[in-house]
């Protein structure tokens, strides 16, 4: 990956001159089945500029209650955006159509806030690195037409769900008007997500990626290792599902739970249970007063596993 990052042929990306980040761009766009694509730095940043595209002020949008959008990126869409959220609530952070149905607020004039999208995350983060079925998804994009409401994916983790499933990125694409991927978690790159979408909210999402800051220049040399990933690190995803399973049956989680590559384990005392793994050389970290959250990555190979389980299987006894 690094070779390819120094080799990388680069240009002024802000002008859309770099020829790495077109490339890279132009393939995810046709992995998912959508117009175009743009390369951001940032996971959130991706979200922000994709839900934009789909939700303006004084709408709203659906999502589940543990969703990262509304969970973890800092107020950042009522922020720059101006919209709100709404949330169901699921165990396993899936979709609960029900509940959006019962909802769903069209436009009743200068009363209610209208829902203009709603919002799914797959794999879900929080809720362990679940994951959503496709006829959920799909039967969430029929319903959607049907009221005319656009549909968000959180693909930060799409594909974890890919790899785990066998279904094809096109397929996760169809159900989305717009979304993000993220291509520095366990893809491996050291920098980069994408938004994918059409071509006109992709031109709206550069104009805004300027605007808050995200202008790049050369950044093919980060884009090269995007396009490494790609071909080098998908299917390998599958070895960190297994190391999960390794863990969580290290911590007395039942393995057949953990769908991909993470694993999280409910303790109260879970703060002195991070500190006390650290000194052991074991880094995980909590999502919660009580949750651990453990993720396997490129970056963990097996031996180190076998080393985490061990240490972790002695303090939780």
């Amino acid at each position: 990956m690094r070779a390819a990052m120094a080799s990388a042929d680069v240009g002024d990306d802000v002008y859309g001159e770099d020829p790495t980040v077109r490339e890279l761009e132009e393939r995810l766009a046709g992995l998912f089945g959508h117009e175009a694509a743009l390369f951001t730095p940032t996971g959130s940043m991706a979200n922000v500029l994709a839900v934009r595209t789909v939700a303006g002020v004084g709408q709203e949008v659906l999502c589940e209650a543990r969703a990262h959008i509304a969970r973890a990126e800092l107020g950042a869409h009522a922020a720059y955006t101006g919209i709100t959220m709404r949330t169901w609530r699921h165990p396993r952070g899936g979709v609960d159509l029900d509940a959006v149905r019962e909802m769903f607020a069209p436009d009743m004039g200068p009363f209610f806030v209208p829902t203009a999208a709603i919002s799914v995350e797959n794999t879900h983060n929080f809720a362990g690195g679940t994951l959503l079925p496709l006829d959920e998804l799909t039967a969430l994009r029929e319903y959607a037409d049907s009221v005319g409401a656009a549909v968000h994916l959180d693909g930060a983790r799409i594909w974890n769900a890919h790899v785990a499933t066998g279904t094809p990125l096109a397929d996760y694409g169809s159900i989305a008007d717009v979304m993000a991927v993220c291509l520095s978690k366990g893809l491996g790159a050291p920098v980069g997500s994408a938004v994918i979408g059409s071509a006109d909210a992709i031109a709206e999402s550069r104009v805004w990626r300027k605007r808050m800051g995200g202008g790049m220049r050369q950044v093919g040399i980060l884009a090269a290792a995007g396009l490494h990933a790609l071909d080098h690190h998908v299917e390998r995803l599958a070895d960190d599902h297994e190391h999960a399973r390794l863990l969580a049956r290290a911590c007395g989680v039942d393995p057949a739970t953990v769908q991909t590559n993470i694993v999280v384990v409910e303790r109260p005392d879970a703060a002195e249970l991070v500190a006390a793994a650290r000194d052991r050389g074991v880094l995980v970290a909590t999502v919660g007063p009580t949750t651990l959250r453990l993720v396997t990555h490129l970056d963990v190979d097996r031996a180190a596993v076998d080393r985490a389980a061990d240490v972790l299987a002695g303090l939780l006894g």
